[in-house]
């Protein structure tokens, strides 16, 4: 304020001071002027006056060639202000009131003395050559009587010569220099009167403009979004009336302003949690499918950096799916895509997504009756539905597997139960074959059977949690070997345990045997004879961690994922391996899942493989 009242300050002062100035100075020369017009009118009046006073048969005389001496002396008489002088019309000087004639230089080319030759009455204004100050001139042209014949005076009036009065021009400042004390004093109370006007109005002005620029401020920070910006300097209350009604309605509006803004993200904030919260992705896009909002989900689902700059990137650079981009297109184009599945890649894992696209904006027809691009850009929802489409596969496999797997010991049942009824009652011994193999594969289908409900109790939510209690592992790992020995020893496999003494671990005890038993069962299964098995058991960071290692055929690296899939077989020609139900490996992750914990294979054609059951120590 400080600044900008100086500046005003000083402008205006400077400003009225030049405005004095030149007005004194116009008046000053305006006065002069009307001051040496006035002198001009009175010594031209003189002039008159003097011609008129001065005897007529003189001057008729003086211009002739006759006698001047009494007109010289009366000239001689005149008051001494003024200079009275005759000219002839050859621009010689006859006579002079301050000089005798004949001692002057011709006087044709002063300019009075021109325009009186020419029948004009003649004044000027400069420095005489004769007296050598500056002096007023008034020069009247002389008429005589032209001679009508010898010794006659009648006739038309003749120009016989110039009269020229002149007086030392009086100079006007040298007039005014006695007033001029007083013209200051009122000249000086004008300028500071004036000057306080200038003050007064430039602390207004600065005021105001203060008060403009705070305003401006203001108005600045609620574009930025601050509303609590406020007037708070004292020497601002004062002002205009105009800047004052200014201030409240801008205060009005800003309180206006920032209640809706407030409305708007309060509404932005809960989108943004609703948005955040929702288990399918979405993506929001305009008309160039530049994305403008991304939610978390869709953050996760694609890898996209919480700090990445969504507006930098499309569709397709964030997707990944040209599937994705054409969808979009063609709502943008006016096509309805309708509901679709699409497969992506995203974080290196095929995903299943079940896609929604809808405008964010109603395309405008145009005159041809086509429908042009939505102008608000499109939303696009994805929703994974991986699991559900691998639990439906999972589910038509185990279907399908269930089938094939009863078919073989039904049919089988069925074939020998017909060759019983047909079979000779004394044939004792082609009848006790029939129902051993009948037996045996109904002990098969009671196996499946067995597996089957224990695959199901284990997969119940609502089941009870077995009792978890501290338990010597290394008892575990004996009586797991144990259960397999018998087969081991048919194949002459050696089932080697290791296992650190006094190791325990908090499980349930019957269901990690049967886990290992199984583990051990596929690994003497697959084993080549006179080979070796390894059980180990190890604490390996808080962990429980028990390994079964063989020396067998080994997995190939495109079927370790699906493994530990129900009836999942490596070679569907195993499927008839005696004893095997294609459940074993799905109980043992089952059964790793109840005890919070995992279990994972490495494996290599031809070279072996190892099954890891991992359980935490809180387990």
């Amino acid at each position: 304020m400080k600044t900008i009242f100086r500046q005003s300050l000083l402008v205006l002062s400077l400003s009225v001071l030049g405005f004095s100035l030149s007005f004194m100075i116009t008046i000053l020369l305006f006065m002069d002027s009307l001051y040496y017009e006035i002198n001009f009118r009175n010594v031209l009046d003189t002039a008159r006056l003097v011609v008129k006073a001065l005897p007529e048969e003189q001057l008729d005389a003086c211009f002739t060639g006759g006698p001047a001496d009494s007109l010289a002396r009366r000239m001689a008489a005149f008051p001494s202000p003024y200079r009275l002088t005759l000219i002839g019309n050859d621009g010689s000087v006859l006579a002079d009131s301050r000089f005798s004639g004949g001692t002057l230089s011709g006087h044709g080319d002063r300019p009075e003395v021109k325009a009186a030759l020419q029948g004009k009455e003649g004044t000027a204004r400069r420095s005489s050559e004769t007296l050598g100050s500056e002096h007023l001139y008034a020069a009247l042209p002389v008429y005589g009587r032209a001679p009508s014949g010898p010794g006659e005076t009648g006739g038309d009036p003749l120009l016989i010569g110039v009269f020229r009065l002149s007086m030392e021009a009086p100079n006007f400042m040298r007039r005014i220099s006695g007033a001029a004390l007083p013209c200051l004093f009122a000249g000086a109370v004008f300028f500071l009167a004036a000057l306080g006007t200038v003050y007064l109005f430039s602390k207004s002005l600065s005021v105001s403009f203060a008060r403009l620029v705070q305003i401006t401020r203001t108005v600045h920070s609620h574009s930025e979004g601050t509303f609590y910006r406020t007037i708070h300097s004292p020497h601002l209350i004062s002002g205009t009336g105009e800047f004052i009604t200014l201030e409240k309605a801008l205060k009005s509006m800003a309180r206006e302003l920032h209640s809706r803004i407030e409305k708007a993200r309060a509404e932005g904030r809960r989108l943004e949690a609703v948005l955040n919260g929702m288990s399918e992705a979405v993506f929001a896009a305009d008309e160039k499918l530049m994305l403008h909002m991304v939610n978390r989900r869709a953050r996760t689902l694609f890898g996209i950096d919480e700090g990445a700059d969504i507006g930098s990137l499309s569709l397709l650079e964030a997707t990944r799916s040209a599937e994705l981009e054409k969808a979009a297109r063609d709502v943008l184009e006016g096509n309805d895509p309708g509901e679709l599945e699409v497969l992506c890649y995203t974080a290196a894992v095929q995903r299943r997504f079940r896609v929604f696209v809808s405008s964010l904006g109603p395309g405008e027809k145009d005159p041809a009756g086509g429908s042009a691009p939505a102008s608000g850009g499109v939303v696009m929802v994805l929703g994974d539905v991986t699991r559900m489409h691998r639990l439906e596969q999972v589910r038509k496999d185990f279907a399908a597997n269930v089938s094939h797997e009863l078919r073989t010991p039904i049919q089988v049942i069925k074939g020998f139960a017909e060759t019983l009824l047909d079979s000779p009652l004394d044939n004792t011994e082609r009848i006790r074959h029939v129902i051993e193999i009948i037996e045996k594969n109904s002990r098969n289908m009671e196996n499946l059977v067995n597996d089957l409900l224990s695959l199901v109790s284990l997969e119940d939510g609502e089941r009870d949690r077995p009792g978890m209690e501290e338990t010597d592992v290394e008892g575990l790992l004996l009586e797991a070997a144990l259960s397999v020995k018998f087969r081991a020893e048919e194949k002459k496999i050696h089932i080697e345990t290791r296992c650190p003494s006094g190791l325990e671990a908090k499980l349930s005890g019957a269901l990690a045997v049967q886990a290992l038993v199984n583990l051990l069962d596929n690994a003497v299964k697959y084993s080549p004879p006179s080979s070796k098995v390894f059980l180990e058991a190890e604490r390996r960071e808080g962990a429980l961690v028990v390994s079964v290692r063989d020396q067998g055929i080994g997995i190939p690296a495109e079927h370790l994922d699906r493994i530990f899939e129900r009836f999942y077989r490596v070679d569907r020609s195993r499927s008839q391996d005696p004893g095997g139900t294609g459940l074993g490996l799905a109980i043992v992750r089952h059964i790793a899942l109840l005890h919070h914990g995992e279990v994972e294979v490495e494996s290599h054609a031809g070279e072996g493989s190892v099954f890891r059951l991992k359980i935490p120590s809180a387990g």
